[in-house]
């Protein structure tokens, strides 16, 4: 691939929302899209409450047998962004796993990234820098569901 179609971004400090609509929109203009310290993205509000809110995901059970299957429920930060990303993408099966096979996600910036030639890109509109109230990393909330990943 030439080096303009391949995308590198650094999740570090980006508001989680906002980034998943850049780059849903980036997968649907033909990018192909790395995303790297995934665990350092923000959740905006209060950190307890977005805590608890993510938790009550596994309280959520299915109507037809709910003591056996409950719908998947991402833990790790690398899952939590693609879920994000996955909700902001075209509602045709095929044509989302066509766009989510585009879009690599990474804890950290590993070394087999960082010799690859990519055009990094900033996103401004998706910046904390100005949250009013506080926030919580993506790290933290999947800790909090019992992600045990790096510490």
């Amino acid at each position: 691939m030439s080096l303009s179609r391949e995308i590198l971004i650094d999740a570090e400090g980006l508001i989680l929302g906002r980034l998943a609509t850049a780059v849903a929109k980036l997968l649907k203009y033909g990018y192909r899209v790395y995303i790297v310290n995934a665990e350092r993205a923000v959740i905006s509000g209060e950190p307890r409450m977005v805590k608890e809110s993510y938790a009550l995901w596994f309280k959520l059970k299915t109507l037809r047998n709910p003591s056996e299957r409950s719908p998947h429920r991402p833990r790790s930060p690398v899952s939590i962004v693609k879920y994000a990303v996955h909700g902001m993408l075209p509602k045709d099966p095929f044509r989302r796993l066509l766009l989510l096979k585009r879009l690599k996600v990474y804890v950290g910036y590993p070394d087999e990234v960082r010799r690859m030639r990519l055009w990094k890109i900033d996103i401004p509109e998706a910046k904390a820098g100005g949250l009013q109230r506080g926030y919580a990393t993506v790290g933290e909330v999947a800790e909090y569901m019992g992600w045990r990943g790096r510490k």
